[in-house]
């Protein structure tokens, strides 16, 4: 058996900028997966992929299959042959099933558990090169192509229109039709540079004689780097810094082949335009990165990435100089036709925008934000009418023509908007704040308004969509209300705010009953909400040194107060490391146990000491309300580490409780005292995290 090497390449039109990737990585993987289950081992497998190629080389693959010997049982030999030794019809209709014309051509098979008739086949390893036209179809079929097209006279189907595809194993072209193609041994270059085709004699050569004579860096990753090192040398030669934005950097790295960083300008007038406004433009119209100086602030240049290079880079130039001016004039339009009228005169004009059909408009998403914003921040002991200010505020820059054309603007412009109408500036900074964050790792609100109109804007769209009927299904999440629960979560959480978030779900339900649409919430709706909340706590510390069953601890107690829950964890973590931990666990779940069948709950509330006969008893009994008053001052606080430790003390008395005493005594008054006690005992854990549902 010899190993080859395997170049596959795939020609085409140029293909989608964003989707370049996802292509790549889906088309390695289903290339790889299909030879490993063919049973073709290999070395190492690297992808290319260029605006007009997808590609991977297989190292050192071997150039046919094992040969195989598999073995088919039969029926059992008792079961095979009758009493008289003639072969019986499930004999024979095994030995049909295997394409033989008598029994006698089958084997036995022995072991220690029987013996079975048996027919044992053969099977010669295929040559990879008969297995491999299959496996790079699979892999295009399987590529995650949301739309397929096609294109001339064919039935192929793929995302672009493809025009030549390579098969080359080693030095040889495997013989092949992909996509409607015929498979050869020549590669096309850059379109402008190379346009004519070039041939390949191995597959090593493939990325080399791309680069060398066809104008075309292959590989993504290092096409990238190229990308990045010449904007950041010419940002850096022009006394700025380019802003590298990830996703805008692999779109512009999809979009050419051989990247050459041209530097352009604009009039400075524009930089009286907010920022975020010009780089908005720049980046989503035309591709563009932007420049800022050593303190940060725009400078009037940008940086485009030509996918040619040109003898005339000045010409370039002024090409992208020309494009970009009537895109930055549309922006510094919008800018000053939005300040001809305030935010507030614009609050009237929310009652025409439905927010969502069954819920209302934005006017009425407006104003139930309002009162729940105020209120959260009355508790938070911060101004409650900015808050209610921000709330009615927050959604009118939807309406801005600048906002419009650049959606990802939205609380943006209306922080720019509030500043330049005179509002407070806590009001005109929550305005912006109210979305974030944004997306999963993004800053939170930095102030108590904008974290108040945050959480309130967050949960009223929580408990409506839920009220409706129409919470997150599986991968659909229209709303974003996961990102939505894990905002609320990361706010209370991170912001260490003290807030019940079961009574200001309960709240929001009441501005729905109460403010216009008047909607009817089942009382059900509330916990749904709340669960799902909490539900997220596991995504949030999925990746951090949390256990699941420490997790679910803590949220099986069901906290309002999320700002306690991060307290709560860390402290079951740490007493689960005490060497006590496994015993009281174990207790607390033989206690829970016992309680739930004692399910009437017939036991007192205090323990009656004069019902207490064993000397185990009394002194559990004796370190539990020793115990409750030194925790009290520690749960007080927060300090739920330390009152873990604390308890970790009960090991000994409750081991010895349960070695010498028996609860369920005959005597009902005895029995239910015992109860008692040990319901005592376990309230002091519950106070902090539910031990019982820790595993061994």
């Amino acid at each position: 058996m010899n190993n080859r090497d395997l170049l596959v390449e795939i020609g085409t039109e140029e293909l989608p900028p964003k989707a370049l990737l996802k292509l790549s990585a889906a088309f390695l993987a289903g290339v790889t997966s299909g030879l490993e289950e063919a049973g073709l081992a290999f070395i190492t497998a690297k992808e290319y992929a260029a605006p007009r190629r997808l590609a991977l080389l297989v190292e050192a693959l071997e150039d046919r299959q094992a040969d195989r010997q598999t073995q088919r049982r039969g029926p059992a030999l008792t079961a095979a042959f009758g009493d008289d030794g003639c072969p019986t019809k499930a004999a024979e209709g095994f030995a049909r099933s295997c394409g033989l014309g008598s029994v006698d051509e089958l084997d036995r098979l022995e072991t220690d558990k029987g013996a079975w008739l048996a027919h044992t086949v053969h099977e010669n390893g295929k040559p990879a090169e008969a297995l491999i036209p299959a496996i790079v179809q699979k892999a295009l079929d399987d590529l995650p192509i949301p739309k397929r097209m096609r294109w001339g006279a064919g039935t192929a189907e793929f995302v672009r229109p493809v025009h030549w595809v390579v098969l080359l194993f080693g030095d040889k072209v495997i013989d092949a039709e992909v996509l409607g193609v015929k498979a050869d041994r020549t590669t096309c270059g850059h379109r402008f540079h190379h346009p004519t085709a070039m041939t390949l004699f191995e597959a090593q050569a493939y990325a080399p004689l791309l680069e060398s004579q066809g104008h075309v860096i292959a590989d993504f990753a290092s096409r990238r780097e190229a990308v990045q090192a010449q904007v950041q040398e010419i940002a850096i030669q022009h006394g700025g810094k380019a802003v590298m934005d990830a996703d805008l950097l692999d779109e512009v790295t999809a979009m050419v082949e051989w990247p050459i960083a041209v530097l352009g300008n604009f009039d400075e007038r524009f930089l009286d335009v907010p920022a975020e406004c010009l780089i908005s433009s720049m980046k989503g119209h035309q591709k563009y990165f932007h420049v800022v100086d050593d303190k940060g602030a725009l400078m009037p240049c940008f940086i485009t990435v030509s996918n040619i290079d040109s003898k005339d880079i000045d010409q370039v130039r002024k090409g992208n100089e020309r494009v970009i001016r009537p895109r930055l004039a549309d922006a510094e339009f919008f800018w000053h036709q939005d300040k001809k009228h305030k935010l507030a005169d614009r609050v009237a004009n929310l009652n025409t925008v439905v927010f969502q059909k069954q819920l209302g408009t934005l006017s009425d998403k407006s104003a139930r934000i309002a009162a729940l914003a105020g209120s959260i921040a009355a508790q938070l002991g911060a101004n409650a009418q900015q808050a209610a200010r921000a709330a009615q505020l927050c959604k009118c820059d939807l309406l801005c023509e600048m906002v419009f054309e650049f959606p990802e603007l939205q609380g943006i412009m209306g922080r720019y908007y509030a500043t330049n109408d005179g509002e407070d500036p806590a009001v005109a900074q929550a305005i912006e704040d109210h979305y974030l964050p944004r997306f999963a790792g993004d800053r939170l609100p930095a102030g108590v308004i904008g974290q108040a109109v945050s959480i309130a804007d967050k949960l009223d769209s929580l408990l409506g969509l839920f009220a409706i009927g129409q919470p997150p299904t599986g991968q659909k999440d229209p709303y974003a209300l996961r990102r939505a629960a894990l905002g609320v979560l990361r706010i209370c959480m991170e912001c260490d705010l003290d807030l019940d978030v079961r009574e200001l779900i309960r709240e929001a339900l009441h501005n729905y009953q109460s403010l216009a649409p008047k909607l009817v919430v089942p009382e059900t709706t509330l916990d749904e909400v709340f669960d799902f909340i909490l539900g997220r706590l596991h995504v949030y510390y999925g990746n951090q040194d949390f256990a699941a069953d420490e997790i679910d601890a803590v949220l099986s107690l069901r906290p309002g107060r999320l700002h306690e829950l991060d307290q709560r964890l860390r402290a079951v973590a740490a007493f689960r490391k005490l060497p006590e931990a496994e015993s009281l666990a174990a207790a607390n779940t033989r206690i829970t146990n016992i309680l739930k069948k004692a399910a009437d709950g017939s036991w007192p509330e205090q323990v009656d000491n004069s019902l207490l006969s064993e000397d185990s008893e009394k002194t559990l009994a004796t370190v539990i309300t020793s115990m409750r008053e030194r925790l009290e001052p520690l749960l007080h606080k927060g300090d739920y580490t330390t009152a873990l430790t604390e308890l970790a003390a009960l090991r000994g008395p409750v081991d010895a409780f349960f070695d010498n005493v028996m609860v369920m005594a005959d005597d009902v008054a005895v029995r239910n005292n015992r109860l008692a006690l040990l319901d005592g005992m376990r309230t002091l854990f519950l106070r902090i995290a539910d031990l019982s549902r820790l595993q061994a």
